[in-house]
């Protein structure tokens, strides 16, 4: 069986009636948590779905969600978490390239009317899971599967692909990460260790589950016996302020502009925090103004600044809180059965030297969904190259020096700026355009395009962005909008996208 299965039944029957999962008015106890998984497994064995079979997720954070990506794992087939803020478009080439069996899906998803046609070209089952007050309940959810009887046990090699997510929405290359049992078991264990977490542990998740950073805390406190309550969004964050301090919640994890939006719009002082544990911070590198402010608001709770990649399961580093004064900008050291090394032409640069950070261990991926090649390179001799840049100092500490890569990272999400030119391009008038990232202080970064017109069109930002919102995804479409006459370019023709920040 999936060893993270295990551990959740384990937690199941040491504290049957605990909570495991609260959300909206909806709250599953352990047993029913397990009850779930167990007739998810025993509908995936009704339908004859082999091992290995693709499972795609399009569901928002929901007790209904875990209940379907520990049942495909508990089954034997692959958990396919997909974007749920994603366009259609892009959907429907991840759930081709996948090769999904079965796509469980809630109905009121905004965009399932657009997808559904593309999802019956394919010839891809759909399991229909509606969210929203009496369907919430796990009876409803049990009843829907049409059996509440238990799957029987199987076996799954810890070297078997458990899960496999999606890095990236380009239209390019879809890039699946593929992640085994062991790789999920390795990174969870180790997150749980350094971060203490415990039945005792009551944790406010705002985190999409369908990406790494969310999907290691889903994994690691429900392993962890620990209680985890669903947060929608941060749209309104004076309540998400009060629920941390009403709900005596014990740990926070959040992304650069989940803290960002915190500190602008609220005053964390005027609220009972003291419950708050610990507080976790990943997805990108956060100003230290923002992490002095978080040290100064909430006294009693240890920070921990982390780094990782999907690639990895999630995490690779983490500062322990008692050095942020002393490690300022640092994102600690690695994880217990992590190499990390910095190299440059694939050897080992100095201390203190910037390179490429690269890394090994149990929780590296298995390689990307048939991207043999992509694999080969990412992979090669036996390291993970992560296409970050990076650099230790004299204690061997990590810190970030920025991406090689061109992905843009905007909050919790990466964004190709090849998939936003290819849509800008589109727009009337447009000759030519180059989508970079610029700083911002609540996202960390947002994105930029600068666009060439054709002769004599009319400069018009604001339906740049139209055009941009009917077609993206909201994360993807470019804060500023300027226009140039040309765009700077290398003598060979590429374009020079650092003289557009």
């Amino acid at each position: 069986m999936s060893p993270i299965v295990q551990d959740v039944y384990a937690a199941a029957e040491r504290t049957p009636a605990a909570p495991a999962l609260s959300w909206r008015r909806t709250v599953w106890t352990y047993a029913q948590l397990h009850k779930a998984i167990m007739s998810f497994q025993k509908y995936l064995e009704q339908r004859r779905l082999g091992a290995a079979a693709r499972v795609a997720l399009l569901m928002q954070n929901s007790p209904h969600y875990v209940g379907a990506y520990l049942g495909s794992m508990a089954a034997g087939c692959v958990a396919v978490p997909l974007n749920a803020h994603e366009r259609a478009g892009v959907l429907a080439r991840q759930i081709e390239h996948v090769g999904c069996s079965l796509l469980v899906v809630d109905p009121n998803h905004p965009e399932w009317q657009a997808l559904e046609p593309a999802v019956a070209a394919l010839r891809v089952d759909v399991l229909a899971m509606p969210l929203g007050d009496e369907a919430d309940s796990c009876e409803a959810f049990c009843r829907r599967l049409g059996d509440e009887k238990a799957g029987t046990i199987r076996s799954s090699s810890t070297e078997s692909v458990a899960t496999i997510i999606y890095t990236s929405g380009t239209t390019a290359r879809p890039k699946g990460v593929m992640l085994s049992h062991g790789n999920l078991a390795a990174n969870v264990r180790a997150i749980v260790e350094y971060l203490a977490i415990d039945g005792r542990d009551k944790v406010l998740c705002v985190l999409p589950f369908h990406f790494s950073y969310g999907n290691s805390v889903l994994l690691s406190n429900l392993t962890a016996g620990a209680h985890l309550v669903l947060e929608d969004n941060l749209a309104f964050p004076h309540l998400t302020l009060r629920r941390l301090q009403d709900e005596r919640i014990t740990g926070f994890p959040g992304v650069p502009s989940t803290f960002a939006l915190l500190l602008s719009r609220c005053r964390l002082e005027e609220f009972d925090l003291k419950s708050l544990r610990y507080v976790t911070q990943a997805g990108g590198a956060m100003p230290r103004a923002h992490t002095e402010q978080l040290r100064a608001a909430l006294p009693n709770a240890r920070i921990f600044i982390m780094y990782g990649q999907t690639e990895a399961t999630s995490r690779l580093t983490y500062l322990p809180p008692e050095l942020l004064g002393t490690k300022p900008g640092s994102v600690g050291l690695p994880l217990p059965g992590i190499e990390l090394e910095i190299r440059a032409d694939d050897e080992p640069v100095r201390r203190g030297e910037t390179g490429e950070i690269c890394v090994r261990g149990p929780s590296v991926m298995l390689g990307y969904w048939r991207d043999a090649e992509l694999s080969a390179q990412v992979l090669r001799g036996g390291w993970l190259h992560t296409g970050d840049l990076g650099h230790l100092d004299e204690d061997s500490y990590l810190y970030i020096d920025g991406r090689a890569a061109d992905m843009i990272k905007v909050g919790a999400f990466r964004v190709s700026p090849q998939e936003v030119e290819e849509v800008i391009a589109a727009y009337p008038g447009v000759e030519e355009v180059a989508v970079t990232g610029v700083p911002d202080e609540m996202l960390g970064q947002a994105l930029k395009a600068t666009v060439v017109l054709r002769h004599g069109v009319a400069r018009d930002a604001r339906g740049v962005k139209a055009h941009c919102r009917s077609r993206l995804a909201n994360y993807k479409i470019p804060k500023v909008v300027e226009f140039a006459a040309v765009l700077p370019r290398t003598s060979s023709g590429k374009v020079q996208r650092y003289k557009l920040v």
